[in-house]
């Protein structure tokens, strides 16, 4: 059985194991990876043989760390760790997945209220941990304003009720952690990728939002802006930041990542209506909310249309897709939970 993983930044880590259904019995690691002295491969197979098919990553990885901290002189991993072996020993074994695994379903911008769009994140992370659904790749799109504040943000201390009434605009909380999303009509992309929580096994919660986010740094170098990912979970360019990421894992075995990227926000207005104090924007290197989103419009001269085209034209090149659309059963079921929770007072104040 074959496993590999490629380090974001760094190397190819590949590992064919046998076993006799309880333990490894034989295990190669190998890869375009760099090793000194390079006779350690052989403990770091030897680390992995005896392993239980059910070990977790963390075991793997503590095993092979223990057994080369052990040789007489020092082991120089470069381009590589031990946590990296460790995801390709359980993606051999059955345990993690990769991209090349899965078929994505991608559902193209449809224009909703956005409460909806914050009721179909859970719905649809619902029906692909059913079955009913292959992962899937949405982009949202939106008929009116709204403010989508994190999970377990404080409303009060979030939103300016003044503003917001002033510039008629509501706010709703979503099932993500993170901060507020500035949500107008046309002033921002925001997809949701919701795939098996196995595609990031091994992985860090830092680790795994790099992870999910590749696609998209590839994209938008597809149009012009050169990005990277800043830790824990924001997009920046070298004009300053672009956008945010946030996740959330279900107990079903299902993961829930979404980002939202500025395109060209109103940021005197957002200040209105966000509060948006110094101690928040003091790790972003700006003393101004109006300097804090950087709009992918002055840096593309595109459309947004033209940029959400060019995403999904990105993400079709790298994974395998297929076209899909919203069920009226899942827009009906997303309508509850709007009626039911998401639009109500108390589900948005529940953390005052």
């Amino acid at each position: 059985m074959r496993g590999e993983f490629k380090v974001r930044g760094g190397k190819l880590v590949s590992v064919d194991v046998e076993s006799d259904g309880e333990v490894v019995t034989s295990a190669h690691v190998f890869g375009d990876f760099f090793l000194e002295p390079d006779d350690a491969l052989e403990d770091i197979n030897a680390a992995i043989i005896g392993q239980s098919v059910d070990a977790t990553g963390a075991e793997i990885s503590a095993a092979i760390d223990h057994r080369l901290a052990s040789r007489p002189e020092p082991v120089e991993l470069i381009g590589f760790d031990s946590g990296a072996v460790a995801i390709a020993v359980r993606r051999a074994l059955g345990h993690a997945t990769s991209w090349d695994e899965l078929t994505l379903e991608v559902i193209e911008p449809v224009v909703l209220p956005p409460v909806m769009h914050v009721a179909l994140d859970e719905v649809i992370s619902q029906e692909v941990a059913a079955g009913r659904r292959n992962p899937v790749l949405r982009i949202w799109d939106w008929d009116s304003p709204l403010v989508v504040i994190g999970s377990f943000q404080s409303l009060r201390n979030e939103i300016n009720p003044e503003g917001a009434q002033r510039h008629g605009i509501g706010v709703v909380r979503r099932i993500t952690g993170g901060g507020a999303m500035f949500m107008e009509p046309g002033n921002c992309i925001t997809y949701s990728l919701v795939v098996p929580t196995s595609l990031v096994e091994g992985l860090s919660f830092e680790q795994a939002y790099a992870y999910l986010d590749d696609w998209v740094l590839g994209a938008l170098g597809d149009v012009g802006v050169k990005a990277r990912y800043v830790p824990l979970n924001d997009i920046a360019s070298e004009q300053g930041k672009i956008g945010g990421a946030a996740q959330r894992r279900f107990a079903n075995g299902v993961l829930l990542h979404h980002v939202t990227m500025a395109y060209d926000i109103d940021a005197t207005k957002m200040g209105e209506v966000l509060r948006m104090g110094g101690e928040k924007l003091s790790d972003k290197g700006t003393r101004s909310a109006n300097k804090r989103v950087d709009p992918m419009r002055s840096q593309t001269g595109m459309s947004r249309d033209a940029i959400i085209e060019a995403f999904l034209e990105h993400f079709r090149g790298r994974y395998a897709t297929q076209p899909s659309a919203y069920t009226e059963e899942e827009l009906e079921t997303a309508r509850g939970l709007v009626e039911s929770r998401f639009g109500t007072q108390e589900w948005t104040a529940r953390v005052p």
